[in-house]
């Protein structure tokens, strides 16, 4: 191991990789044991399609709760993703940026939208490759949410801004894993704040999307609604 790896290897307390419930599924899918391409794409095809999207209380959620709830956004992604490759041995980083809020249009309408800040916090996980490091962002819609929006989208559009997603490569993002970065929500992005070794690092110097009385009315209200359009998005795909 590379000196520089060990701390893109540690737990903390959102990457808490050694909770029990973690530890047990990377043993169970025998990830530990495959060769780093395809322990890197295994995870990656787990969380992008096992974890399905949708929109948890709050983004600073610990790994193990975002598994517990099966589901989860660009940032509880991101945490329960590296927590699965730190726990089988793949050292990553975040990388932490701002979206403008175009980019939910569509899942979140009216009032709730008028109310949401216009530059949103997000964050995706990075792994290293042969050249360099590799943006593992396509995991945050899964494939069954994606065939939803192809059935709402414009015809003929080449790029998307919109339904969560942000991409000029629409309706065939880079959303599979070959070694190369992955993206679905990055032309969204408006402000890039670099990399960190951990999300905690990013949470502690960045703060939280929404705070107070916002903070509330998304936990109980805002994202069950949001959650719902989703699931909605989804059932159209057949």
């Amino acid at each position: 191991m590379k000196r520089d790896d060990t701390a893109l290897l540690q737990a903390t307390p959102l990457l808490d990789w050694q909770t029990p419930a973690i530890l047990h599924l990377v043993s169970a899918r025998g990830w530990r044991e495959l060769p780093e391409f395809e322990r890197v794409g295994a995870i990656y095809r787990y969380m992008r399609d096992e974890i399905a999207f949708g929109y948890n209380e709050r983004d600073n959620l610990p790994a193990s709760r975002v598994l517990q709830d099966g589901y989860g956004q660009c940032n509880t992604k991101a945490v329960l993703l590296m927590a699965l490759l730190r726990a089988a041995g793949i050292p990553c980083r975040l990388h932490g940026a701002t979206i403008h809020k175009r980019l939910q249009k569509g899942v979140v309408s009216g009032l709730f939208y008028v109310l949401a800040p216009e530059n949103i916090l997000h964050t995706w996980v990075e792994v290293k490759g042969e050249v360099g490091w590799v943006a593992l962002e396509g995991v945050i819609l899964d494939q069954p949410y994606l065939d939803g929006v192809r059935r709402i989208a414009p015809a003929g559009a080449r790029c998307m801004l919109g339904y969560a997603v942000g991409t000029d490569q629409w309706p065939a993002p880079a959303i599979e894993w070959r070694g190369t970065d992955t993206a679905i929500q990055q032309t969204g992005v408006n402000q890039d704040f670099g990399v960190f070794e951990d999300p905690d690092a990013f949470y502690s110097r960045h703060g939280s999307n929404l705070s107070g009385f916002k903070a509330w009315l998304f936990r109980h209200v805002v994202r069950h609604l949001m959650n719902r359009k989703v699931a909605k998005i989804r059932s159209r795909r057949s």
